[in-house]
C-alpha cells in the first residue's frame, strides 16, 4: 500500500495521466484528511477550483491542492512528534495511564479527522494548516468558551455523529466537531442544552 509521500510524488508526476494524478490526490486523503475524507476533498476542490467529478483537472490547481494538504500535514506531524515526546517523558515519570486529552488524540491518529466535519459540505474556509495551527494552539492552552477554529460560541451537541465519538459538540459556524478538552465545563454544558434544531429554529 502506497504511503502519503509516494502518492504525492504520483500527483506531481507530469508524465502521468491527469486522471491518475487526481486519483492519487484522493488516495492521499486516505492517509491524511483533517476534516474527514469527503469534507477534506470538498474543501480542496472549493479552495482550488477543482470540479468534484472532473477527471482531468488543471494540473496547476491539482498541485496547489496537494501543496495545501502537505503544508497541513507538516503542521500535524510536528504536533505528533511533540506529543510522542511528552508521552515518553510522562511514562518515564511513572504516568502510564493516558488522560481524556490523550483519548482524543488516539481517535485522530495519523491526522484523520483531527478537525472532523460531520457534514462534508460544511467546513472552515481558511487553509488547512491555519485551521490545524489554531486547533493545536487551543489544545496547548486553557479550555475556552468558543470554537478554537472560528472563535464563534454557537456550539450545539449532536447525538448522531457519523464516526467516533458518536456524540459531541459541533460548531455551527465552521462545522467542526470541537474536541471536548478545548472547551470549559460551562461551554460543554451549554452545548448539551443546545441542539442543532434549536439553533435552526431561531435562525
Amino acid at each position: 500500500m502506497a504511503g502519503f509521500r509516494s502518492l504525492a510524488r504520483q500527483v506531481r508526476d507530469p508524465r502521468s495521466d491527469l486522471a491518475l494524478r487526481r486519483y492519487s490526490l484522493r488516495k492521499c486523503l486516505e492517509r491524511f484528511a483533517p476534516y474527514g475524507h469527503r469534507a477534506t476533498w470538498d474543501h480542496l476542490c472549493a479552495r482550488h477550483g477543482i470540479g468534484h467529478e472532473d477527471r482531468a483537472p488543471d494540473p496547476v490547481r491539482l498541485m496547489r491542492a496537494l501543496e495545501e494538504l502537505e503544508t497541513a500535514r507538516a503542521v500535524w506531524l510536528g504536533y505528533e512528534a511533540g506529543f510522542a515526546e511528552r508521552r515518553r517523558r510522562e511514562k518515564h515519570d511513572g504516568l502510564r495511564r493516558p488522560g481524556a486529552f490523550d483519548d482524543w488524540h488516539r481517535r485522530t491518529w495519523g491526522g484523520n479527522g483531527v478537525a472532523r466535519c460531520d457534514d462534508p459540505a460544511v467546513h472552515p474556509d481558511a487553509p488547512l494548516a491555519e485551521v490545524l495551527a489554531r486547533l493545536i494552539s487551543a489544545l496547548g492552552s486553557e479550555p475556552g468558551e468558543a470554537c478554537p477554529v472560528c472563535a464563534q460560541g454557537r456550539i450545539a451537541w449532536r447525538q448522531d455523529l457519523d464516526s467516533e465519538p458518536w456524540s459531541g459538540p459541533v460548531c455551527t459556524g465552521c462545522g467542526i466537531v470541537v474536541p471536548q478538552p478545548v472547551l470549559t465545563r460551562a461551554a460543554l454544558a451549554r452545548a448539551r442544552r443546545t441542539r442543532l434544531c434549536d439553533l435552526a429554529s431561531v435562525a
